[in-house]
């Protein structure tokens, strides 16, 4: 008789891992969504380095106002795609063609979906879920 199992010890086992598991799907959900879109060290468009130091940026940059963290390469195509939808732009860049301009409309709704996502009621309360059970411990 000494080796019967309590079944109310298994549940509330069982209960405890699954708790476990969802507390650490969560984090994985935050951390993905902030380690993959809120690097400040790197372009949002190609993902390379860039600096935070503004003395180093292209000055003819640093006058118009580009609402992404960008490289200075894509910040120059990304003011040419700006222009291109004003009339202008630079007509050498022979390749800003209509699939290049596609690319940026598509990259740019990309990151209005990911902000729409961050400001969601339900990633508000996820964060807001992380945050108590971080203070309660």
């Amino acid at each position: 008789m000494a080796d019967i199992i309590s079944i109310n010890g298994k549940l509330a086992l069982a209960k405890e891992k699954r708790t476990a598991l969802i507390r650490k799907r969560k984090i994985q959900a935050v951390q993905k969504v902030f380690q993959c879109t809120q690097c400040a060290y790197k372009c949002e468009k190609c993902g390379t380095q860039i600096s935070q130091d503004p003395a180093d940026q292209n000055e003819s940059l640093c006058n118009i106002r580009v609402p992404y963290r960008l490289c200075e390469s894509c910040a120059e195509e990304y003011i040419d795609y700006i222009e291109r939808h004003k009339g202008g732009g630079d007509q050498e860049c022979y390749w800003h063609n209509d699939a290049w301009l596609a690319l940026w409309k598509s990259w740019i709704d990309y990151m209005g979906a990911i902000d729409r996502y961050l400001k969601s009621k339900e990633f508000t309360q996820l964060l807001k879920e992380l945050r108590q059970t971080s203070t309660d411990e």
